[in-house]
């Protein structure tokens, strides 16, 4: 309902000559001079001292007064949407194109006049308000009807009857019946009666249920002989349900071979079986391979990269073939090792380094020839966590698992049963093995192999006949602080190994990585005591790996990030190099004694020549497909120059060395280039000689006169 304002009260006392006055000075402002002078006029006994005084026509004294002529004059004036107020030339940034643009439309709207109302409801307080007003207007308005119809001697005219006539009437028809006042929301409301149904009882007459008396004594034991028989009938329910399941499923197995069985084995599943057929098939696989992948194997045998040539110190590594297995992708590769007598063989551990993630292992034995699907298959129960090949046998293969026990498989057996498998009844370990090697035959004969492990002990496993017996070589005794004393009965208290490795040229001689960080320097003649200790990291060392051609010169990697090189007769690292993640692995290369490689968690691997740059590494490079995998294993081929890394996705990738990462140094002039393990060997020792101290070398010389005094002597 709109609001309105209270009215005010009119005068009740009107003059006979008001009527006119009255319209002429509300047009006043409406009409011209001319008007104006016909209105002084007609108003010809009003005073002109009363005009000045009142100006009726609004004329300000100041006002320009025209003639007739300029008054009558006529100004067109020309309508168009164009506000002349507007804002021109407006600019904005724009942030699409980033640079101040010009707006080419501006608004032209110019709102001269702007009401805004509301709606009161009836019942509301204002609203009543309202409707009180309305009828006191109709009262007013009733009162001047009567009034102005009366004359001043009471006498009124015929056509001012008439008119008050109507004028009343139409008064009497609004006042006498009220309007109705609708509702707001269109409410209708009805109503009907409806027929009630009348209600109907229907009764019967039934036979009252036969009722008995039981009673008996209930004791716990005859509850539990009931609960028993009900489990009990439960249970041959269940068999006889899975019996009737089994033998609908051998019914479907006989309908689905029974053209199979009416017809005999076919000629296909015959000759799959046969030796000389599966040795064929095995062949066109390869043909296939190789037409597959023949760009790849191209690249392996002839590819080198060009941008060697223009650059001194640099080279770079080619993706190969990606070796993968489904059976295996959600365990990480644990160790890789190349077989001694085929090149292009190479065996794969698979595990899970996850305490809590522990439940099947695997090894596969791969070939270059075929990437496509792994040779050889053997599944196992535990976790494997290392595998070395033997030297000269290339068919037995060492394995080392998460429980603890160590087996060797022959992988040219068709049985993928381990040919001896160590229990806890010989000595097996108590923790992982993390690292296994076989080492040359005992004064029998016999084959063996050692085993590190996290339980602190290294042990030699000895092959006689059916038989794998052990001896424990050394027990990774842990230091006691100087501070503590020794009270009550001492305990012993030993470290955790993780990876070890042996000399090359003294067999007798290995190093021990810890997971203290430590490195021991062990003997095979010597079981109670290291010959030397390293504080060589501030974690857990990975690897430890002897230079393939210095007896002296060695490398270690460790979780805290650092890539290490040592002499053994140094306290200190004679190169240390941070790589700014956790090193998986680091490997010498077979074919020079100053290269070698690491792979990193960030997928990673480094490759550094000590001959040609001693603080940097000559090619890095991100090897993983995918982010958040980690490489953990890296070795190199010995006859081609590939190597391959292994990541925690249980993929294996190949990678090819470019031409200046495995290239001879120049010779000067009127030299000649001297090969073979004496030229490496003085290569690497005319680098060490640059870094090392002369006071420390006259001193380490006496000291290592006097252990190989008492090695020898203990030989």
């Amino acid at each position: 309902m709109p609001s309105k304002a209270a009215p005010e009260k009119k005068q009740t006392h009107p003059a006979v000559g008001a009527a006119p006055i009255q319209r002429r000075l509300s047009q006043s402002h409406r009409g011209s001079v001319t008007d104006a002078r016909d209105d002084d006029q007609e108003l010809g006994n009003m005073p002109t001292n009363y005009m000045g005084e009142h100006n009726f026509f609004g004329r300000q004294e100041d006002q320009l007064k025209l003639t007739d002529a300029e008054l009558n004059e006529e100004h067109t004036r020309i309508l168009t949407a164009r506000n002349p107020q507007a804002a021109e030339n407006i600019v904005r940034f724009s942030h699409k194109e980033r640079m101040f643009k010009l707006i080419p439309h501006v608004d032209q709207l110019a709102v001269h006049f702007q009401l805004d109302s509301h709606l009161v409801h009836k019942e509301s307080e204002e609203g009543k308000r309202q409707l009180m007003l309305d009828s006191e207007d109709v009262k007013i308005q009733e009162v001047e009807v009567t009034t102005s119809a009366a004359g001043p001697d009471g006498e009124t005219s015929k056509e001012g009857d008439e008119d008050d006539d109507e004028k009343a009437k139409k008064i009497t028809a609004s006042s006498g019946k009220s309007k109705k006042l609708t509702n707001q929301f269109n409410f209708s409301e009805r109503a009907s009666q409806t027929y009630n149904n009348p209600s109907r009882d229907r009764e019967t007459f039934v036979e009252q249920t036969p009722r008995a008396s039981f009673a008996d004594n209930v004791s716990q034991w005859s509850i539990s002989d009931a609960y028993n028989e009900d489990f009990e009938h439960q249970q041959k329910a269940k068999e006889k349900e899975q019996k009737k399941l089994v033998v609908k499923k051998e019914d479907d197995r006989k309908k689905k071979f029974v053209a199979v069985d009416q017809h005999g084995v076919d000629d296909i599943t015959k000759l799959s079986r046969s030796k000389s057929a599966s040795l064929s098939l095995k062949i066109v696989e390869r043909m296939i391979n190789q037409n597959t992948f023949d760009a790849i194997a191209q690249d392996f045998k002839y590819w080198e990269d060009a941008a060697d040539e223009y650059r001194e110190q640099g080279g770079s590594l080619l993706p190969l073939w990606l070796f993968q297995y489904d059976m295996v992708k959600k365990l990480a590769c644990t160790n890789l090792t190349w077989n001694s007598h085929y090149n292009d063989l190479f065996a794969v551990a698979f595990g899970s380094y996850d305490f809590l993630k522990q439940s099947r292992g695997m090894f596969v034995i791969y070939s270059l020839k075929n990437p496509s699907f792994p040779e050889n298959i053997f599944p196992t129960d535990s976790g494997v966590m290392s595998l070395d090949f033997h030297p000269h046998y290339s068919n037995l293969l060492c394995c080392g698992f998460y429980d603890g026990s160590v087996a060797v498989y022959n992988i040219a057996d068709e049985n993928k049963q381990p040919k001896y498998h160590s229990t806890s009844r010989n000595g097996k370990h108590t923790d992982p093995v993390w690292q296994v090697s076989w080492q040359k035959d005992d004064l029998d004969n016999n084959l063996n192999f050692f085993s590190v492990s996290s339980d602190g002990r290294v042990v030699c496993w000895t092959l006689i006949k059916n038989d794998l017996t052990y001896t424990d070589v050394v027990q990774l005794k842990l230091e006691k602080p100087a501070n503590q004393t020794e009270e009550g009965f001492p305990l012993i208290s030993l470290g955790c190994g993780t990876c070890f490795d042996f000399n090359i040229q003294q067999d007798y001689l290995f190093i021990v990585g810890t997971e203290e960080g430590k490195i021991q320097k062990c003997s095979k003649s010597y079981n109670n005591q290291f010959l030397d200790t390293f504080d060589a990291h501030h974690m857990a060392v990975y690897a430890v790996r002897w230079n393939k051609f210095h007896p002296k010169v060695f490398a270690s990697c460790s979780a805290d990030w650092s890539v290490k090189i040592w002499d053994i007769n140094y306290q200190e690292p004679l190169f240390v190099y941070d790589l700014g993640s956790p090193v998986g692995d680091v490997v010498w290369a077979p074919y020079s004694s100053t290269v070698f490689a690491a792979c990193t968690a960030d997928g990673k691997v480094y490759v550094f020549d000590l001959n040609v740059n001693k603080y940097e590494p000559l090619c890095e490079q991100m090897v993983v497909q995918k982010k958040r995998t980690k490489l953990t294993h890296i070795t190199f081929n010995q006859h081609y120059p590939i190597l391959l890394a292994g990541d925690d996705r249980g993929n294996v990738t190949s990678l090819k060395l470019s031409p200046n990462l495995r290239k001879r140094p120049k010779a000067k002039k009127g030299q000649e280039i001297i090969d073979g393990p004496e030229a490496e060997v003085a290569k690497l020792e005319k680098i060490l000689s640059l870094i090392r101290d002369p006071d420390d070398v006259r001193n380490k010389s006496t000291a290592q006169q006097g252990a190989t005094t008492a090695v020898s002597g203990a030989n």
